[in-house]
């Protein structure tokens, strides 16, 4: 057993304290952390640059941070419900009623609800818990790349992390990536630790960290555990892959059980009992996790790129240079040809012997870099730009290894070829960031053309000296300025994120105009984000070029005389005239316009087909159920033309609705901007919405 998982029997202290009161223990309590604090202090004084890391992280992602508002108004509205109803906050429901969860697992929300519950409920409450998560995410960077490498490298991967223009994004906004970043960097933290003691006690915490990923956004926190399992049996010593097997089963295990905690808590919970989960259309979680948020991603599924011509807002074109191109490459794809070719000078160094130290961090960090990056490259399911804030701490540690490895001159213990390949790493992998960044500046269309010449005379300048035989006082320096001209650029682009609000739905690093998938105005038929002007559903849309729709897109419901029911206006409307005759829950087409309703009024709405009006089937025979038991009672019908995008075949909840449309009592009411719009009451229509169903 290893020294740090060896235990001790108690002391006689110990037995004592164990009798103390509460209010003694909670003195010694105290006492401990007070004792405690000078050594953190010290700690962080000795180390400056860490302390540099943590401040340049902390201004870019709390400096204005109330400019966002609520972000994402889908999860802050379910953030308000679950945090005035426990049974919506374990189940991560976004209506008051329990009836519909959000399309994710609930440990994102958790979190900002329980700091709703502390703080009230306001947007810093559920921003700044995100900012520090990114804050946090950047100090275990520096950590876990500085215990290998060296502090300059740690620091440099902790900056690079820091200002990379989508990490600044998602830690500035409300959406489950931020947290799933922290949790697997914690757990490859963990895994470096287990690797340094070949403990089992690290590795546990390994795959507990990874089990907390899952249950903030399911299936891609699974992508550093082929690198972490990988390392482990590699650098096995002689004798001991057996128990290096037994150690990685029981941080399997412990990723499991925290992994499947919640979904198997949804699985054991009759339907009944609990909301709809979103997403799907047969109510199981597994549906969820497996196709809607899992493999459909990569394979692609209704409603991804196929469908609307593989725009910026779902990452571009499928290929190897996808993570390059505009609407990809600004947010995290400037330094990656330094990662790579410091990744390969490293592999090349270590020669992957199990006994070098940099073979086990290169595998752990590498793997999660590779899984990731080959992954967003060939995904053709729905995928948005933001997503590849989770490959951005992999990108930022090998940078950091590389400069670590490349800036001084090799052990005295080192051969020949080894002194010549550390001489040539950094100098290399500086012309490879240079042609990458320059891939990038070109597609931001005129944008930052100062860094240009910034990026070729300096940094290429830096790198025709590096490969000269200089002294180690004088590499130190060239290596410093060399880096300062790559990453001029990219923190530019990062700081122009404080200057406006983040998009509600899709994050996206850089200036305002960077959300619409590039610096320059949006082409002919650019999609537009939900909620953005011009988009489905938001002022100006109907003239907009079609993209996905929004929030009060219409959804094609049952035919029949008036307009839209989704926007807002009708919305009002129907809540206005529910509250006035008995209350009782409205289900509407989308869960987006519901989120708008709970937002700004805590209106009890619900939405029926999912996020846009086209992701979730609810059957007839569920909302008879509801229906049945007072948890559901007003039906709005869109009968607008649907604005789905042009292949996208999905269409919601429509075949229910028109269920309910036969057989429930149709309202006709009007808007205060004169549009009508059709209501069903669905009180005591339980019954005939099943005989409706089985004829």
């Amino acid at each position: 057993m290893s020294a740090d998982t060896t235990s001790h029997p108690p002391t006689a202290s110990g037995l004592r304290g164990r009798g103390r009161t509460p209010r003694a223990g909670g003195r010694a309590l105290a006492a401990a952390i007070a004792r405690g604090r000078p050594a953190t202090v010290g700690r962080l004084r000795a180390r400056p640059e860490l302390l540099g890391v943590l401040g340049i992280a902390a201004v870019l992602n709390l400096w204005g941070l109330s400019i966002n508002g609520w972000a994402n108004t889908y999860y802050a509205a379910a953030v308000r419900s679950m945090s005035a109803s426990w049974h919506d906050f374990l189940f991560a429901a976004l209506d008051r009623s329990g009836l519909m969860t959000v399309d994710k697992p609930p440990l994102s929300l958790w979190v900002q609800a329980l700091s709703a519950r502390v703080f009230g409920f306001h947007p810093l409450s559920l921003l700044v818990p995100q900012a520090l998560m990114g804050v946090a995410a950047a100090g275990l960077l520096y950590d876990l790349t500085s215990r290998r490498f060296g502090r300059l490298a740690g620091f440099v991967a902790g900056l690079a992390l820091a200002t990379t223009p989508v990490a600044v994004a998602v830690s500035r906004h409300n959406n489950p990536d931020e947290l799933l970043v922290l949790c697997c960097v914690a757990a490859v933290w963990c895994a470096i630790r287990a690797l340094e003691r070949r403990s089992t006690r690290w590795l546990v915490l390994s795959g507990i960290c990874v089990g907390l990923g899952f249950e903030a956004k399911m299936g891609v926190a699974l992508m550093v555990v082929p690198g972490i399992g990988a390392a482990y049996l590699w650098t096995a010593p002689r004798g001991g892959r057996l128990r290096a097997l037994r150690q990685l089963l029981a941080g399997g295990g412990a990723m499991t059980v925290v992994g499947l905690a919640w979904p198997l808590l949804v699985t054991l919970t009759p339907a009944a009992d609990r909301p709809w989960i979103s997403g799907t259309s047969d109510n199981s979680i597994w549906s969820l996790i497996l196709g809607y948020n899992g493999l459909g991603r990569l394979a692609g599924q209704s409603g991804g790129p196929q469908a609307v011509g593989g725009g910026t807002m779902f990452g571009g074109p499928t290929g190897p240079f996808r993570l390059l191109q505009s609407g990809l490459g600004d947010q995290a794809g400037w330094l990656l040809g330094f990662a790579l070719i410091a990744g390969f000078g490293v592999l090349a160094l270590s020669r992957l012997r199990p006994r070098d130290p940099r073979t086990g961090w290169l595998l752990v960090v590498g793997g999660g870099f590779v899984s990731s990056a080959l992954a967003f490259s060939f995904a053709s399911g729905i995928f948005h730009p933001y997503y590849v804030s989770f490959l951005a701490p992999f990108t930022a540690a090998l940078v950091g290894a590389g400069v670590g490895v490349g800036r001084g001159p090799a052990p005295a213990s080192a051969g020949a070829l080894d002194r010549q390949l550390s001489r040539l790493l950094l100098p290399l992998a500086l012309a490879a960031g240079i042609v990458t960044e320059l891939w990038v500046l070109g597609e931001l269309d005129g944008s930052l053309s100062w860094a240009r010449p910034l990026v070729i005379g300096v940094a290429g300048g830096c790198a025709l000296l590096l490969m000269l035989r200089l002294a180690p006082r004088l590499r130190s320096p060239v290596v410093c300025v060399a880096l300062v001209a790559l990453l001029a650029a990219p923190a530019t682009w990062a700081a122009e994120t404080l200057g406006h609000p983040t998009g509600s739905t899709f994050p996206t690093g850089g200036p305002a105009s960077a959300a619409s998938g590039g610096p320059g105005p949006a082409g002919p038929g650019a999609p537009r984000a939900p909620g953005a002007p011009g988009a489905p559903g938001a002022p100006g849309g109907p003239g907009a070029p079609p993209g996905p729709p929004g929030p009060g897109a219409a959804w094609g419901g049952p035919p029949g005389p008036g307009g839209s029911g989704g926007d807002s206006a009708g919305l009002r409307a129907a809540v206005q005239y529910a509250d006035t005759h008995g209350g009782g829950t409205i289900g509407v087409p989308s869960q987006s316009s519901a989120a708008s309703m709970i937002l700004s009024s805590g209106a009890d709405v619900a939405g029926l087909g999912g996020f846009s009006g086209r992701e979730s089937s609810v059957t007839a025979n569920w909302i008879a159920i509801e229906v049945s038991s007072g948890r559901l009672r007003w039906i709005v019908a869109d009968q607008g033309a649907s604005l789905g995008a042009p292949g996208d075949t999905r269409t919601g909840s429509r075949q229910a609705i028109a269920v309910v449309a036969r057989t429930c009592p149709a309202l006709m009411l009007t808007t205060s901007n004169g549009t009508k719009i059709t209501m069903y009451d669905c009180k005591g229509r339980a019954d005939a919405i099943r005989a409706a169903v089985r004829a």
